[in-house]
């Protein structure tokens, strides 16, 4: 199932909820990633226990335990210094 599908099954789920009780409902759904799979019950358990009031409270700790399957190239920032030789934008005194 994609990322998005797992907000139907916490949607349904009856709340207040421990991160145990999503893992034996949902533990075994694997969730499509941008460079991969992994399971709903492998990101559950990064988090620890946990008691979550609301679907809304389980969908953000889910978003925030996936892996870096989840992103697309890592350690790419459109931040970083240029390298030398390369013309940087003008400086600019305020």
């Amino acid at each position: 199932m994609r990322l998005h599908s797992t907000d139907d099954l916490l949607n349904g789920h009856e709340y207040p909820a421990t991160t145990t009780e999503l893992i034996t409902a949902y533990g075994d759904s694997q969730i499509e990633l941008q460079n991969g799979t992994e399971t709903l019950g492998d990101v559950l358990s990064r988090l620890g226990e946990e008691t979550y009031h609301d679907s809304e409270d389980a969908r953000t700790a889910v978003l925030s335990a996936l892996s870096h399957k989840a992103i697309g190239r890592r350690y790419y920032s459109d931040r970083d210094q240029y390298a030398l030789g390369e013309n940087g934008p003008d400086p600019v005194s305020f």
